[in-house]
């Protein structure tokens, strides 16, 4: 493998062997999964090509890298905006264009001035434009709907979601990984 070694991260699955995270990438630094490996905290997988070496021992670097004992994920994911854009899949909920996140915000449906709450069941992701067109009216006023229901999502579907967004370099031993459980495409 060509480059630094800093570009050397490991995957890091669950016992179960799925990642912990989707979006975004559970990955550990180089050095985060060698401490690992030698705290017996966790079992290498697949490995780079390149080696570390110090004056007793020689290791190739852990590309893959499972934890010895499960994690349960969270049953409620925390509310925040990265969160609700997860939640409804980078989209704006009037337009429905898919936006990248520095272009989103997130819109009350019953605006906070008009008592709305900032709560799963109240926010929706909105681009800019769509945000400042609907302002500080509620839906029936502006004439603007969302297209789904806002709802507090389970840990589950942010990870589901999440899978459809993967990050922009994905090592080949990773693969494997990352969309086994994938319903496969009827030929």
């Amino acid at each position: 493998m060509s480059g630094s070694i800093e570009n050397c991260p490991a995957l890091v699955l669950n016992a179960d062997f799925r990642p912990l995270s989707y979006f975004p990438l559970s990955l550990w630094s180089w050095q985060e999964a060698v401490k690992a490996v030698f705290l017996c905290r966790v079992n290498i997988v697949s490995e780079y090509d390149r080696v570390v070496r110090s004056p007793n021992l020689e290791m190739r670097l852990p590309s893959v890298i499972s934890l010895k004992e499960f994690v349960p994920m969270a049953r409620r994911p925390a509310f925040t905006r990265f969160n609700v854009f997860l939640r409804d899949r980078f989209g704006c909920q009037y337009c429905g264009g898919p936006f990248p996140a520095h272009e989103l915000t997130f819109d009350h449906i019953v605006p906070r001035s008009r008592g709305g709450q900032t709560v799963w069941s109240n926010v929706v992701t909105a681009c800019g434009t769509c945000n400042l067109i609907k302002g500080n009216r509620l839906p029936h006023e502006s004439g603007m709907h969302p297209r789904m229901r806002p709802h507090q999502p389970t840990t589950r579907q942010l990870q589901e979601n999440g899978r459809a967004f993967p990050p922009n370099f994905l090592h080949d031993s990773w693969r494997d990984f990352l969309y086994w459980d994938s319903e496969l495409d009827p030929d």
